[in-house]
């Protein structure tokens, strides 16, 4: 899960990544920025913001919802548009200047509708149990907001569990070789997701 992050007015940075995964992302947008500066320069000067982006990396997971019965393959394109477009809204932020806080809680937020939308899809069609779909979904947001919680009282977590790209990419597996399995996948990381919402709880709860 990538956001752009910076610091706010107050100059605290808030991001819903580990330490570990920060320093990690921090480099990776460097590289990213530098691989697709012609894009981003582009980008820039025809006014398009990392809102922009943002914005076009939410509707394309919308789309892949809405499209999904109809075509598989075209619904899995708008996925993996939105997987593309969310990792350069960050990279365009750092280069125009624009990165902040409230463009890490913007992208977090849209990250999170496109995990919670595309597994009620996947649960209304049959490829996912009620169960451990509603539990993936509950466990995952939580999770993500307490990590966010834990930046901002300077107690990230040592590592933090971001399954979505390995769901996405379980879905053809799920739907053209291994029907069936896409459950099992769910239910693994639902419960690293359970485990890590307790030990965030505790810690928040003994800082506060």
């Amino acid at each position: 899960m990538k956001e752009d992050h910076s610091t706010d007015e107050a100059g605290k940075k808030v991001t819903c990544y580990s330490e570990g995964e920060q320093k990690m992302m921090d480099e990776s947008q460097k590289i990213r920025g530098a691989m697709f500066g012609p894009l981003l320069r582009f980008l820039d000067r025809y006014g398009v913001s990392p809102n922009h982006l943002t914005f076009l990396s939410l509707l394309s997971g919308l789309v892949f919802c809405f499209v999904f019965q109809s075509s598989h393959v075209i619904a899995m394109i708008f996925l993996l548009l939105h997987v593309l477009l969310d990792g350069l809204d960050g990279p365009l932020a750092r280069y125009t200047g624009r990165a902040s806080n409230r463009g890490s809680f913007t992208d977090t937020t849209s990250d999170q509708i496109i995990v919670a939308v595309s597994t009620l899809t996947l649960i209304y069609f049959g490829y996912i149990g009620i169960i451990p779909g509603g539990l993936y979904i509950f466990f995952y947001t939580i999770v993500v907001i307490f990590a966010m919680v834990r930046s901002s009282l300077s107690i990230p977590y040592s590592w933090v569990v971001r399954p979505r790209f390995y769901v996405y990419a379980w879905i053809p597996v799920e739907i053209y070789f291994l029907p069936g399995t896409m459950n099992y996948v769910v239910w693994f990381f639902t419960v690293l997701l359970a485990l890590k919402m307790l030990t965030g709880f505790i810690r928040i709860r003994k800082k506060i």
